[in-house]
């Protein structure tokens, strides 16, 4: 294909790194439990376009996103990608141990910038949400294990409305104070504009946080992710979640819809010059697969213009 046209835009990075959070992030709100086997194939199908960092499973408990009870069956069966990242998310202790009993060598921890959504998300305040991942860091750092901090409702939250900036800054610096490598901002309800990343990107850089141990996790619902994306990239960000067809949501958030299409970014970004290492028909062929799979069309444009190119 030759399109898109590259033509290259001043201070970017050369490089960006995708954290593809489809198999994870993508399907946790699925209704119908998808079988193990179609999530281990649908993570093989994503390393096999090119991802190496992908986002697997969560060893939350089976109660709370019952999507994804399957972890202990699951990450075993990925085993084989050599030369891929595979984190996983653990909300205590108790799914520490049970990653790291695995062979799990990439965690997260997942906190909220806002109380409200931290008592739905954790049944926590923000304060003890924070001091229930401290051992669990202090931990996984210890067995050398690599952790990335989420940071929810980092833009908006649909129940306090606006968030101020320093609220968001202050829980970030907690997590990287407390030895978390890297930070991921997420816009659960996607109500992030262009000069708010920027804001928030600047702000936190006063306080000490490198903008190479950001990343950015968009959602997509008033259109703005990939807008928000480009001046995280005009910031110096060189790490971005994306979710394979553009997958995902929030079962806490109802009005989180899907996440950034990793199709679209990827399309953006060949645009720019940037390398993703990604093969974007391998990629666009995975999320038509996968949405033959949940039986309904996937939502991202790219996939769909690809797609009709093809048929």
């Amino acid at each position: 294909m030759t399109l898109p046209m590259v033509v290259p835009a001043q201070d970017l990075p050369a490089r960006v790194r995708i954290h593809e959070v489809g198999a994870r992030d993508g399907l946790q709100n699925e209704k119908s439990v998808v079988p193990t086997e179609v999530k281990a194939e649908f993570v093989h199908r994503l390393a096999a376009a090119g991802l190496t960092t992908v986002e697997a499973t969560s060893f939350v408990h089976p109660k709370w996103v019952p999507q994804l009870a399957d972890a202990e069956q699951l990450f075993p069966l990925l085993g084989d990608l050599e030369g891929v990242a595979l984190p996983v998310l653990v909300p205590n202790e108790r799914g520490l141990d049970r990653a790291l009993a695995l062979g799990a060598r990439r965690i997260a921890v997942f906190a909220s910038a806002t109380e409200t959504f931290a008592k739905a998300n954790l049944n926590r305040t923000v304060d003890e949400s924070l001091a229930m991942f401290e051992p669990v860091v202090a931990r996984a750092k210890d067995d050398r294990a690599h952790v990335r901090g989420y940071l929810s409702m980092c833009f908006g939250d649909p129940w306090e409305g606006a968030v101020p900036v320093h609220q968001v800054v202050r829980v970030a610096k907690a997590l990287m104070d407390m030895g978390c490598d890297e930070l991921s901002l997420g816009d659960t309800i996607g109500v992030a504009t262009p000069a708010h990343v920027q804001t928030l990107l600047a702000e936190l850089n006063e306080e000490g946080v490198r903008t190479s141990a950001i990343g950015v996790h968009f959602h997509d619902t008033y259109g703005q992710a990939l807008s928000n994306t480009l001046a995280a990239l005009q910031h110096g960000v060189s790490t971005v979640d994306a979710s394979a067809g553009g997958l995902g949501g929030c079962p806490y958030a109802k009005s989180a819809t899907g996440n950034l299409a990793t199709e679209d970014l990827v399309w953006m970004l060949q645009g720019l010059g940037i390398d993703t290492g990604v093969d974007l028909g391998l990629l666009t062929a995975t999320s038509v697969w996968m949405a033959d799979q949940l039986g309904r069309p996937s939502p991202s444009r790219t996939v769909r213009a690809l797609s009709h190119q093809e048929s």
